[in-house]
């Protein structure tokens, strides 16, 4: 998965600090992820959720807000307003490399700021939330008892999870007066809510309160046993999963279509990825298939490789030929598979000069039915009278011309 360090201006001009996390394949849709309260672009959830949605097409941009992990400005000035708003400067940013974002995904307080946001982004088409207060205000019990001073000081230096965050007045008061609930009667969107029942930092009841206000299209699924944070790799990737194959609902996911089909007769082979190896391979106009190299060797592994499919070859063409030979002859074969591999990487075949023979096949034949011995060694003998197999054991001409 490629990740591209970005920045962009934020609600007051700050420069925001970004990661976009682009699929290897064919971009379907993007989408925008807001973190948690006091948290960053790069917690795991957000890390694990982005990554997992990229795998199927989905571009995810994460940014810290402003004040925030490597963002600029103080974070003692922002509130839940100027959190909305650097969304509001994230979707601009995206839809400026045309990219506009059609899914909102928010985790805690970044769950209610999408709500918030959300009526105001006419693109928007779904709305995500993990573990979301359905009151932005919920989270001034994490440093209730400073409440006083920052009133009476203005601001006050408070403890979020051993960390020091200064807090400022506006920041409570702004809470204070949000609401969600006539953001989401605005909700122009299809709306899922994610949340763990054992959540013990935002109560299943908020999950609870933001569906019964948002109108349909809207769905809930618990995170069963996951905590707040979404801390394991299972439960995000399972909420990843969730999110991936509930947004193909409400938006078009389908992978475009392959090029144009090559005529009959021809195998043709077009670059999908200029920077990678992954290829479309046509076969005639009705067959479309992908080739690739493993990530080692500097692919994306989203196909066989070019020896992947001779051998493919190879192991079709046997068990075709075992099939013809034992219909014709009516034996009782019930089933056949052929299994092959080969014991040189596409790296070390290039080598110049070289004239001995560096391939080697390695053929396993299993066949299933009432056969007896003498059968079972007929039709071993038949698998060497395969044409791939032929083919590949003499010598073959390529000629090479320029189209």
């Amino acid at each position: 998965m490629p990740t591209q360090r970005v920045t962009f201006p934020g609600h007051a001009g700050d420069t925001l600090s970004a990661r976009l996390d682009l699929p290897d394949g064919p971009h379907l849709a993007t989408a925008l992820f807001a973190h948690c309260f006091t948290c960053g672009k790069d917690i795991a959830a957000a890390r694990r959720i982005a990554a997992r949605l990229a795998g199927q097409g989905i571009a995810v941009l994460r940014f810290d807000f402003t004040g925030l992990g490597h963002s600029g400005g103080e974070f003692e000035n922002t509130n839940f307003s100027s959190n909305v708003a650097d969304l509001n400067a994230a979707c601009t940013f995206l839809t400026d490399r045309g990219m506009a974002p059609e899914i909102l995904i928010g985790h805690s307080l970044g769950g209610a700021a999408v709500l918030a946001a959300a009526p105001d982004i006419r693109q928007i088409k779904a709305v995500v939330t993990l573990g979301a207060p359905s009151d932005p205000g919920h989270v001034t019990h994490l440093f209730s008892q400073d409440i006083p001073q920052i009133l009476e000081a203005g601001s006050a230096e408070v403890s979020l999870g051993g960390r020091p965050f200064k807090i400022g007045k506006t920041f409570v008061e702004d809470l204070q007066n949000r609401t969600l609930k006539d953001r989401l009667a605005q909700l122009d969107a299809a709306l899922l809510v994610l949340h763990a029942p054992r959540d013990n930092t935002v109560s299943i009841d908020n999950a609870a309160e933001i569906f019964m206000a948002a109108k349909h299209p809207k769905s809930f699924v618990t995170l069963d046993d996951a905590d707040h944070l979404i801390s394991a790799p299972q439960d995000a990737e399972y909420a990843a999963d969730v999110i991936a194959s509930w947004a193909s609902r409400y938006l078009d996911l389908s992978p475009p279509a392959p090029p144009p089909g090559a005529p009959e007769g021809i195998v043709r082979a077009a670059e999908a990825d200029p920077d990678g190896f992954l290829q479309d391979i046509l076969s005639g106009p009705s067959h479309h298939m992908q080739a690739d190299e493993p990530e080692a060797y500097g692919g994306t592994n989203r196909g066989p490789s070019p020896y992947g499919f001779l051998s493919a070859g190879l192991a079709a063409c046997t068990s075709m030929t075992i099939r013809m030979y034992a219909r014709r002859k009516g034996w009782a074969l019930d089933h056949v598979s052929v299994d092959v591999h080969h014991d040189k990487v596409h790296a070390q075949d290039a080598t110049p000069g070289q004239t001995t023979k560096l391939d080697h096949w390695v053929r396993r034949i299993s066949l299933q039915g009432e056969l007896d011995q003498e059968q079972r060694q007929k039709l071993l003998e038949i698998a060497d009278k395969c044409p791939v197999h032929r083919t590949l054991e003499r010598s073959s001409t390529v000629q090479t011309e320029l189209a």
